[in-house]
């Protein structure tokens, strides 16, 4: 592998490599924040689907008493 990167011209090790990475690594970030919000979105929504349902039941008790 180190004569390979070796055998590659200057400019490559420099300048094309280095832009590969950042892309790999905007790619990698970007599924990253992706997972994570999607998560967090999950969570949320499940909380107002718990409140709703918490919100009927006190209606229903509320009801069935009067």
């Amino acid at each position: 592998m180190a004569e390979m990167w070796k055998s590659l011209p200057g400019w490559v090790r420099n300048v094309v490599v280095p832009i590969i990475l950042l892309i790999i690594a905007f790619n990698v970030i970007g599924f990253v924040i992706g997972v994570v919000s999607s998560l967090i979105w999950f969570a949320v929504k499940a909380l107002v689907v718990v409140g709703i349902a918490a919100a009927v039941v006190i209606l229903v008790k509320k009801a069935a008493k009067s």
